[in-house]
Order: C-alpha cells, then structure tokens, then sequence
C-alpha cells in the first residue's frame, strides 16, 4: 500500500467536520452502541476476561467503489473454486512449496502432516473451506481493485463485521442523515459463515456429533468467535460447539474405532480452526501431535491442511501467472476476470527468476512489499526497509518470502474512534481493504456448497502499512457506495 500527495481523495460519506457539541455526543453514544451490541473486542494492554472495550471503528462508514465492490461480490464463488482446485492438486502444492519448506520450519511441519496425511489416505474426504479475499482498490487502474491476500484460515470479522452495520446506521440516523443508509449493502457475513460450518455438520450426519472451535490461550477476539458459536446455538439448538485449544485437545482427543475424533465420549463432526496459523500457536510437540490428530480423523476441517497450505504466500505468488492460472480455471471469462485482480507477484526463489526479482527490489525497493509465509498482520517489510532485510537473508532464506508491487489505494477522510484516544477526534486521511468472504464444501472431485457470503472493511490510517484490527492497527468499518461520478 501506498499513498502520496498527488493520491485521490473519495468524497465522504456526509460533510466533514461536524460541529463539535454534536460530534462528541454521538461518539459518547457510538461507543455505547458498539460495546452493547458486541462490537468489542478484550483490550491487549489491560487483558481480563470479565471486561471488553468497544473494537475500533470509524465512525461513518467509507467510502467505496460501487462496481469494485460489485465486482469482488461476484468474483467470490470462482475464487472459492479456484482455492478448492488448488488445494486437491497435490503436485502443484508439492512442487510449489518445495523451496519454501527448506527454510521456514512452521510450513515445513504443515506439510510434513500434509505429507504424512497423503500417505495414509484423507480419511475425510469432504472439506470446508470459510475464505476471505481481501482487496484494495488501486488508483492507477481506475481504482479496480487488485486481490491483497486470500486467507484459508481463520478468516475472521465476519461476526464483528455484520453487527457494524448497525452501529453506523445508528449514527447516521442521529446526525440525520437516514437516507444515506440505501448506499450500505446488506451484510450477512455471521450468518453466511455459520450456515457452512451448519452443512458440514449436516453432512457429517451424526445427529450427537459437535462443531469444535480451536482457539487460543487467550481469544482478545472474542466477540467475533463467540457471535458465530451463539449463532449456531441459538439458530440450531440441537448443535453443541465446543471450544478447545490446541493444547487440550492434545491432552483430551483420541481416535475411535472408526477415526471419528473424541474429546472424551463425545464425537466432533466439524474442526473451524480459529487458532493454528501461527508458529506460536504450537509451543511444543503436543501441539503439532494434536493437529496431526485431528488430520487424520474423520472430522471435517475447516480448514484441512491441503487448504491451509493452499493459503500461502508462495502458492498465490505461483497463481498470478496466468499459466499457472489457467490450470485451475477452464473458462476464459472467468480466468481472465480473476487474472485482472492480481497485482504483480514475484518469486525470491534461488534461481535465475528469483535472483532477478532480488535485483529488481534492491534497485526499487519503494515499489514493493515483502511477504513471508505468515497470517495474523505485521509480518510484512514495506519500501525502503526492504534492501535491509534482504541482505539479512542468505539466498536459500530468500525463498520463504514472496515479492509484491505496492497497491495505491485512494483516500478517504474521517474520524477513527479507538480506545483510549483523544474526544473530539481529529479528522484523519484512511485507506480501506474490502474483504470478502466465500463457502465451499466439496471433495476432490464434487463441490456441493459453493457461496459468497458477505464481507467486511478494514480501514487504517494512510500513514500504517499494516491494518490488521486484530493487531491493533486497523479500524472496523463498513462501505458505503459510490458511483465514479460520485468522487472527487
């Protein structure tokens, strides 16, 4: 992501400033709002689990182009199938990570279960896959937008994200703007979400059988987890979750006669890993024997280790050619529709490709971003901090990172609302990633659910590379829609 003084500016979604009396009281009343309808998350500085503060958030929502956002809406069931087609071709992972997982040991131990799995055969064939595509839009090209990461795993926000929409038309309506609700689109992300891990369930056919949530040993996301576990309890009573980590299922799990996976005597039908992307969600064996475990059983994954790996950096570097492209999509249209969104994704592989690419990033190095095999946010090395890093690295490291041309989002303009910060806000330049997310259960060979199911904005400040809310450095938010004759 980049920005600069020549950047275009999205017109807002009503008059900035407001008047001060005015934009206090409604702020005192959107922190409210957001805290009693669990738009929260636990506060990382001062962590107890009997205590929330409202998530950040921005207080009118952003705005977005109306055909980009249509577009990606659209776009989600091929990309769904494109990540399905990906994930259950074994030679293209193979052969994709194979440099990848000599250097950076948290892929190499996901494929080494992977590797392990194959050889005994999926004992679940079915797999689950909840995805996000996340995107800026990209000035350059008429502000279309160009796909920034496609997450496998742990895909989160879709429980915030839904209950955001209300919160800003709340605020809207008290500044009397009611009639600029039309422009925000419906969100059922919550909804959509958990009626996959529902299907899954439903076609693990076990009518005592439960959904597992694998979480951490501390969830500061916790609203958002448990807005799709009471979803489910609430929408279908006869459906228990249960909530476990890593670690206790380590200690609890086993395996029945059947492979079905036990947590004491009672059987799991679907696995929705909230935890398990990062190296620190595995502090010891126990943690990797247990995801083992659970690969091997007769649960379905959500994701399964073929999907997650299908999530890495290297595999969409390897997808934005548009040879590589063309062996998992058939259709022109929709290969062309899909190649469109890439931006430019380079190899730093130890070969004559890769060490172009390094030259290249060291001789430009404000025009990229370097990525390593990393979810969660603050992973990245942006600009002119790159060439240091890469000199870092000897050349076999290199191959664990992938090279990616800097998107150029427009701007937009408005007041961020954030624990702890100053009351009135200033009025502060922003930046938006639309994520939007996709359901797709199938087997290697039949896809039954296919989906887009809703979506969510992100929103930081113009001057972070990064914007992960998680991490504490992005904005919840929701689009509000604009035609190009709309803008500035």
């Amino acid at each position: 992501m980049s920005v600069d003084e020549h950047t275009p500016v999205l017109r807002s979604c009503i008059k900035l400033p407001l008047k001060k009396d005015e934009l206090i009281e409604v702020i005192a009343k959107a922190k409210d709002y957001a805290i009693m309808h669990g738009a929260a998350m636990r506060s990382k500085t001062s962590f107890s689990p009997d205590s929330l503060n409202f998530a950040p958030f921005v207080l009118v929502p952003s705005s977005f182009p109306r055909k980009e956002f249509e577009k990606a809406i659209a776009l989600q069931p091929i990309i769904n199938r494109l990540m399905h087609n990906v994930a259950h071709d074994e030679e293209f992972i193979t052969t994709t990570l194979a440099e990848t997982i000599k250097v950076d040991e948290f892929t190499a131990n996901l494929f080494n279960i992977y590797r392990k799995v194959l050889a005994l055969g999926f004992t679940q064939a079915y797999s689950v896959g909840l995805l996000r595509s996340d995107y800026l839009a990209h000035v350059y090209e008429g502000c279309a937008i160009k796909q920034v990461e496609i997450n496998t795993i742990a895909s989160s926000f879709g429980g915030i994200a839904t209950h955001l929409v209300p919160l800003q038309n709340f605020v809207l309506r008290e500044l009397g703007h009611a009639e600029k609700l039309k422009q925000m689109p419906k969100n059922e992300a919550l909804a959509g979400l958990c009626d996959g891990m529902v299907k899954a369930w439903n076609i693990y056919a076990k009518p005592k059988s439960v959904i597992l949530f694998i979480i951490e040993d501390i969830s500061y996301n916790i609203c958002d987890q448990r807005f799709h576990e009471f979803y489910i309890r609430e929408t279908y009573p006869h459906i228990k979750v249960l909530r476990r980590t890593l670690t206790e299922v380590h200690k609890e799990g086993k395996l029945g006669q059947n492979k079905e996976l036990l947590l004491g005597n009672t059987e799991v039908a679907v696995i929705y890993f909230r935890a398990g992307y990062e190296p620190g969600h595995y502090p010891t064996q126990g943690e990797w024997d247990a995801r083992y475990l659970m690969e091997t059983s007769l649960a379905i994954k959500c994701p399964s280790i073929q999907y997650h790996l299908a999530g890495t950096k290297k595999v969409q570097q390897a997808l934005a050619q548009p040879a590589v492209l063309e062996r998992f999509i058939n259709d022109p249209e929709e290969m062309k529709a899909v190649g469109k969104i890439f931006t430019g994704l380079y190899s730093m592989d130890d070969n004559e490709v890769g060490n172009a690419n390094y030259e290249m990033a060291m001789r430009t190095p404000e025009k990229f971003v370097l990525k390593p095999q990393r979810e969660g946010g603050g992973n990245n090395v942006y600009g002119l901090d790159i060439p240091d890093a890469l000199k870092r690295m000897s050349r076999v490291e290199r191959s664990a990172w992938i090279l990616m041309d800097l998107i150029h989002p427009p701007l937009s303009q408005g007041y961020m609302i954030r624990p702890g910060s100053d009351v009135p806000p200033q009025i502060v330049d922003m930046v938006s990633e639309l994520g939007i997310f996709g359901v797709i259960i199938g087997d290697a060979d039949h896809i039954i659910h296919n989906y887009q199911a809703g979506h969510m904005l992100r929103t930081k400040l113009s001057t972070a590379n990064e914007g992960g809310v998680a991490a504490g450095l992005g904005a919840l938010d929701s689009p509000y829609l604009i035609d190009s004759d709309d803008e500035d």
